[in-house]
């Protein structure tokens, strides 16, 4: 249960930081809807964060955010490609893969110990 709240805060961390893109992208009323959308998603996302580290089966907190992080940070990427036109490189790519490849390898080390 832990990681499937992880997982659902990470895409709220999507969320939140595309909020801001379009904030930046937006004037008048529609700057102060998304900075309230903004205001919603981090707090669901730092609350769903919190409470994956807690619980029965405790997800540890360096996995935790890592984890966290690299959902937030794929996501926003691909819906910055999707929303903002943002350009997909070889190199943008690249660096994302070694990413979630680092994470995958994070978790697979942490759950040796």
């Amino acid at each position: 249960m832990n990681w499937i709240l992880l997982i659902i805060g990470g895409l709220f961390e999507t969320g939140f930081a595309i909020s801001l893109g379009k904030a930046q992208h937006s004037s008048g009323r529609e700057v102060w809807l998304w900075l309230i959308t903004f205001a919603i998603c981090v707090s669901i996302s730092m609350f769903l964060l919190f409470k994956a580290m807690g619980g029965d089966k405790p997800i540890p907190v360096g996995t935790a955010y890592a984890v966290w992080g690299a959902i937030g940070a794929v996501g926003t990427v691909i819906m910055g490609i999707l929303l903002f036109k943002e350009p997909i490189t070889f190199w943008r790519m690249f660096f994302l893969s070694t990413l979630v490849i680092s994470v995958v390898g994070l978790q697979v080390v942490s759950s040796e110990g």
